[in-house]
């Protein structure tokens, strides 16, 4: 086949972002479940910030070890194992009957998100054209932002059709008296498409031409770029390998490519203690402390889902058009302005009315088509192609480790320093991101995988030279 299918390029991209949507859908479906558990099992600030973050821990875990098997044995293979962890984590948590093993499906479900948040936005990066690679990846984060709201809407529904009158008794403690069963079961149906899925889609072309299965390599890029960009690309991939080059990780902290390694260690990191997952994990615990009843908390939660994905569309059409640097300024700085004034609202004790709400709406916009898809953009380009499963790991690793920090700490903020300091700190580690995005991060907007490690290789001859 020598005519490129742009449907066969967009079901690889859109079954790849399903690992996406189970990263967004567990992210967010906790957050309906954490006033339910506390008060099924009595759990104090630091059992329910274990509860949230346990997975986290799980993610961290799945994140090293899918740096070395998507490198070593593929990426489709990686996310296979990640469906069927997730598979396997929903159904245990709701049929789970303590505390104690609640915790373990929640890691198990966290190791498969962890190699998800990591092969998918890699796999995708390795199908698509430099033209629209920005656009293609940011389809994860969409996918992501669609799982959330899902959740959301799934945690308001599940309150509010709660019903005693079921005849099984199983199905009455699920969907009624333990309703938060039946949010976190809600999870296998995504995770069984997703295992279906994968099943539809090729190997990475770019791990293919790495093990010297050319012919593979080159018949699948043919039908989804074309066999004039198939090739080009082939012979660009050919020309930037170096015999000699070293597959292990300790290639990445060679002195060629020191910024990748700062930008890809900082930029996730910075993206998750901005707060983010602050607003997803405890947003209605935020939004009662801000004078609404859960049910409507929840409902307020469903808005910031819904413009968690509306704002994700501007970075889908606007990242491979305006480029990566600008949405992280715009975003970035829009960020920390709205989260010094949700501080300075509950500091004034100003929580009547709609103005908290407002102004995490706003937060969720910037970050929504910032920080959130440009992240995963630029984590994706920035490493060199023989070591780029195990890079792309160490990145998502920091960003786990961040995301863990959050989610362990912030309900303990929210009881020792309050709601206005919780949110200023969130703007103090949000605002180096702007100093990284103008030292250290460099345009790739339209630029092939190759030609970016070919880039540092230059900088950094020019910085000896100089």
């Amino acid at each position: 086949m020598e005519k490129k299918s742009n449907a066969y390029l967009y079901l690889i991209c859109a079954v790849a972002a399903l690992g996406g949507f189970l990263f967004g859908f567990d992210t967010a479906v906790i957050s309906g479940t954490v006033t339910l558990v506390k008060n099924d099992f009595n759990l104090n600030a630091v059992s329910e910030g274990w509860f949230v973050s346990c997975a986290l821990l799980g993610c961290i875990a799945g994140v090293m070890l899918s740096g070395r098997l998507s490198d070593k044995y593929g990426r489709k293979p990686v996310l296979l194992i990640s469906a069927i962890l997730f598979l396997a984590s929903s159904i245990g948590c709701m049929l789970t009957g303590s505390f104690s093993t609640l915790i373990i499906f929640r890691l198990v479900g966290g190791v498969g998100i962890g190699v998800a948040s990591m092969v998918s936005p890699l796999y995708i990066s390795e199908f698509a054209p430099p033209k629209y690679r920005g656009m293609r990846v940011t389809l994860y984060q969409l996918a992501l932002t669609i799982g959330i709201v899902i959740a959301y809407f799934s945690n308001a529904y599940l309150v509010e059709h709660a019903s005693s009158n079921l005849p099984n008794a199983a199905f009455n403690r699920i969907f009624s008296t333990e309703v938060w069963r039946a949010m976190l079961g809600l999870g296998a149906v995504p995770a069984a498409v997703f295992l279906l899925c994968i099943f539809l889609v090729p190997e990475s072309p770019r791990w293919l031409l790495l093990k010297g299965q050319r012919q593979e390599a080159a018949d699948i890029l043919i039908r989804v770029n074309g066999k004039q960009i198939a090739e080009a690309e082939v012979l660009e991939f050919d020309l930037s390998q170096d015999e000699d080059r070293n597959e292990s990780l300790s290639e990445l902290f060679k002195p060629v490519y020191r910024k990748a390694l700062w930008i890809g260690l900082l930029l996730p990191f910075l993206s998750q203690i901005c707060g983010i997952n602050a607003v997803i994990y405890y947003g209605p615990r935020i939004l009662e402390e801000a004078g609404f009843t859960l049910n409507s908390a929840l409902g307020g939660q469903v808005t910031i889902g819904l413009v968690n994905v509306v704002f994700t569309f501007v970075a889908i059409f606007t990242v491979d058009k305006w480029g990566r640097r600008p949405l992280l300024y715009v975003g970035i700085a829009g960020a920390v302005l709205s989260l010094i004034l949700i501080g300075g609202l509950f500091a004034l004790n100003i929580i009547s009315g709609p103005w908290i709400l407002i102004f995490i709406l706003a937060f969720i916009a910037c970050f929504a088509f910032s920080f959130g898809p440009v992240c995963w953009v630029v984590i994706g380009e920035i490493f060199p192609n023989a070591i780029r499963g195990k890079s792309m790991a160490l990145a998502t690793l920091s960003l786990w480790i961040g995301n863990f920090i959050v989610g362990q700490l912030t309900p303990v903020m929210l009881e020792g320093v309050g709601a206005s300091w919780t949110f200023w700190l969130f703007a103090l580690c949000c605002s180096p991101a702007l100093w990284l995005t103008w030292k250290l991060i460099p345009e790739t907007k339209g630029k092939s995988l190759e030609y970016i490690e070919n880039y540092w290789n230059q900088s950094y001859n020019e910085r000896l030279n100089k």
